[in-house]
């Protein structure tokens, strides 16, 4: 009976002895910067929640100041916007430019040639959460003119 029970004892710690402890990123350790004028036109601040560290999953906070907006793009594992604040405009290649405001969960297929953005006088952030493949979590295109931001 004592072998039993310390079988037990030692087969209930085992997994204790392999689990990690929680980590925490504090905001202001998560740095961030101004997007690139190469893929965004206006101002952008882009900020990594996480790496794609965990299955191959990465996600930034991206803000947008009024009139700001990312060039067109494609992601090849997709791509889910989840507007944290304010009011944005996301477009499909093709298709009508949509209003995405605080609460909304977008969803862009692998593949799929898109924009977001800000709106001409409000701002907008956003989490973008997107999976690497091959490497690769996005494909920039062209920017996005004046005249498919304001048509």
């Amino acid at each position: 009976m004592k072998r039993t029970l310390a079988a037990i004892a030692i087969a209930l710690a085992a997994p204790a002895a392999f689990a990690q402890s929680m980590e925490i990123t504090r905001a202001e350790d998560r740095g961030g910067s101004i997007g690139s004028s190469e893929t965004f036109t206006g101002t952008a601040y882009v900020a990594p929640v996480f790496g794609p560290d965990m299955a191959n999953v990465s996600a930034g906070e991206v803000t947008f100041l009024p009139g700001a907006r990312s060039a067109w793009h494609t992601h090849p594992g997709g791509q889910k916007l989840v507007v944290t604040s304010g009011t944005g405009w996301v477009q499909e290649r093709g298709q009508d430019k949509l209003v995405m405001q605080a609460g909304d969960v977008i969803w862009c297929p692998p593949g799929v040639e898109h924009w977001h953005g800000a709106t001409d006088t409000t701002s907008v952030t956003h989490y973008a959460i997107q999976e690497s493949v091959d490497g690769s979590a996005v494909d920039w295109g062209e920017k996005v003119t004046d005249e498919e931001y304001n048509g």
